[in-house]
């Protein structure tokens, strides 16, 4: 059963905001569990967005680039913010 479950969160994908506060905006991105920080950072610099000066950050902690989705308990619909790393 362990492992249907397993197998099953590689195909759930979910959709997050990352707000930008420094430009006033937020952009949707559809994840998967297993993907990292890194992985969402190259995501949005494939669509444009500038990120790799810049650090992440959900609920007041800072996210290290290899923790994953499912690690760090990040839901559907979350919010996570990405600021210049001088303004921590």
């Amino acid at each position: 059963m362990e492992k249907l479950r397993r197998w099953s969160l590689h195909w759930v994908k979910f959709e997050i905001l990352i707000h930008v506060p420094e430009d006033y905006q937020m952009f949707p991105v559809t994840i998967r569990p297993g993907d990292t920080i890194k992985d969402l950072r190259v995501h949005l610099v494939k669509q444009g967005i500038t990120s790799w000066r810049k650090q992440f950050t959900y609920n007041g902690k800072e996210l290290g680039e290899y923790e994953t989705i499912r690690d760090l308990k990040i839901k559907n619909g979350a919010v996570i913010l990405l600021v210049n790393k001088h303004e921590r």
